[in-house]
């Protein structure tokens, strides 16, 4: 199909939209947790684990921040302006210019860290150097070598992304990351027992899932005659654009990601294992976030940007139905995270390398981050509210006031958790959480402030029924686990029993509840 056709092809409602990025998602995370489960058992919670997951945080921490974050909520907007008043030939100039000076600037910066890792290891894990610990050090800095250039190839993958979306070509951006933990997966279980140090196998793994990605991606860009012809133009009138919006959008969008590695950068100074327990309490809080919360927030992205170009009057509907979704979804996750931290870790991770002591640490920050579940999701969709209408300096003003909060509630909660109970970590998963419902008000008070947010009917009776559901499966769940046995003695199969006993209560016990309450599948669907 041509890209004219596309132009004008209908699109999927925003549900049906949202219930196949979910899907796919939801692929793409089980096998994370999958990947993670491996990497407990032929790495566990060491000295190279803490080594390879700052190798592997600050390639991904760049690539939200510059490639699904800024660029993603610059680049979409102005491709929607342009499908939706330009002509075919417009679209294909601007993406061949975005993508040569995209392509250009991400190759500058992979080989400027790649020569420079010793002071990206200096920064992200100068606790290391701080406690005398140069081996752990030196092998962060090796792998962050293997590890870089995968920022591009990612990135370049999100971009191709971004096209796909923007024709509401949403399935094959969202299964993409899968190839990612496949690679993983296979490197983990097949290639790490065959090294000395295990996690070089996953450094490689990083690299070669990276060049997959991309390379996927390609044929689906071919059908709709985007194939980018990458062409250097710093001075063109689209790029100046982009650039320009996705400057500030840097901060707008990813201050939850700065804040998690300001996090990772903190718990270096900490005790040994610190970074380990807040990587797998922060991957299952980015289960329901990647799954519902971007997946929700990717799919109106592009809805809001052409209902702005096209001055449509169904924004704010947009926005009200997105938000209903968040929190529909947002608020039984993080109870069910909160109540059940410690059964889901101990069954996914808790064997061979990993100890039950890393477990019960893990669930603690884990319970914190859950806290704040619904703020890290709503700012998903509320910036996505301002990025669709090319205002970048509003959430950027939010996010440092934000980030701001979060260095000051680090030293108000890790002190005195880390002075009197030793799980500093925690203080800082409190801080993150803290400061992602500061960032999350503010952004929804703007929108309300100045009119673009107009709250639709139904909201009291919306609310009243997400409060009586929840709480009929909190305690389903309350009382399902005073039946269970102690996860921290069962073996595997016991403890996956339980922990399935456990998901099935409290999905069956909320769906019930909603259902009683009135809740039904045509509520859900969008209509402006």
């Amino acid at each position: 199909m041509s890209a004219s056709q596309q132009k004008k092809a209908p699109s999927r409602g925003l549900l049906k939209s949202s219930a196949i990025v979910s899907s796919m998602t939801m692929l793409s995370r089980v096998l994370g947790l999958v990947r993670d489960i491996l990497f407990a058992r032929f790495v566990g919670a060491g000295g190279d684990a803490d080594a390879f997951y700052i190798a592997f945080k600050v390639p991904n921490f760049l690539r939200r921040l510059f490639a699904e974050g800024a660029f993603a909520q610059a680049f979409v907007p102005v491709l929607s302006e342009y499908r939706e008043k330009g002509t075919v030939d417009a679209v294909r100039h601007f993406i061949d210019r975005v993508a040569g000076c995209l392509g250009v600037s991400l190759f500058g910066v992979v080989v400027l860290f790649v020569v420079a890792a010793p002071f990206v290891t200096a920064i992200f894990g100068s606790g290391f150097l701080f406690k005398g610990e140069t081996e752990k050090f030196w092998t962060t800095t090796e792998l962050i070598r293997i590890t870089f250039p995968y920022l591009f190839l990612v990135s370049m993958t999100a971009f191709a992304g971004a096209i796909l979306n923007s024709y509401d070509r949403f399935a094959i951006p969202a299964l993409t990351p899968v190839i990612l933990n496949v690679v993983l997966i296979l490197a983990a279980a097949f290639v790490s027992p065959l090294l000395e140090q295990p996690v070089y196998a996953l450094a490689w793994g990083v690299f070669v899932a990276g060049v997959l990605q991309l390379l996927f991606q390609l044929p689906f860009l071919a059908r709709l005659g985007l194939i980018p012809r990458p062409k250097v133009d710093w001075q063109d009138k689209s790029v100046k654009r982009v650039l320009s919006l996705m400057a500030p959008a840097m901060f707008g969008v990813s201050i939850s990601q700065i804040n998690l590695t300001l996090d990772t950068i903190l718990a270096s100074f900490l005790v040994d294992r610190s970074i380990t327990w807040l990587y797998f309490s922060d991957r299952l809080i980015e289960l329901p976030l990647g799954v519902f919360g971007v997946g929700i927030a990717t799919v109106v992205l592009p809805k809001l940007s052409r209902q702005f170009a096209g001055e449509d009057a169904s924004f704010s509907s947009t926005l009200d139905w997105a938000i209903r979704m968040i929190l529909l979804i947002g608020t039984p996750a993080a109870l069910a995270l909160l109540l059940i931290a410690k059964p889901i870790l101990f069954t996914l991770f808790q064997y061979q390398q990993m100890q039950a002591f890393d477990m019960e640490m893990a669930s603690y920050s884990m319970q914190a981050y859950a806290l704040g579940l619904c703020a890290f999701m709503l700012i998903k969709v509320l910036a996505s509210a301002y990025f669709s209408r090319q205002d970048m300096r509003t959430p950027v003003k939010i996010g440092i006031i934000a980030m701001v909060a979060n260095m000051a509630m680090n030293i108000l909660f890790v002190l005195p958790l880390l002075y009197f109970w030793n799980v500093g970590h925690v203080g800082l998963a409190m801080a993150t959480t803290g400061s992602a419902y500061l960032n999350a008000f503010l952004l929804f008070s703007g929108l309300r402030k100045r009119g673009i947010f107009s709250p639709r009917s139904g909201w009291v009776k919306f609310c009243t029924q997400l409060v009586f559901a929840n709480l009929v499966m909190a305690a389903a769940l309350l009382v399902t686990l005073n039946t269970q046995g102690d996860y921290t003695l069962l073996n595997w199969l016991d403890r996956t029993f339980q922990l399935s006993i456990l998901v099935i209560v409290g999905l069956v016990s909320y769906l019930l509840a909603m259902f009683t309450c009135g809740m039904r599948i045509r509520h859900l669907r969008y209509s402006a």
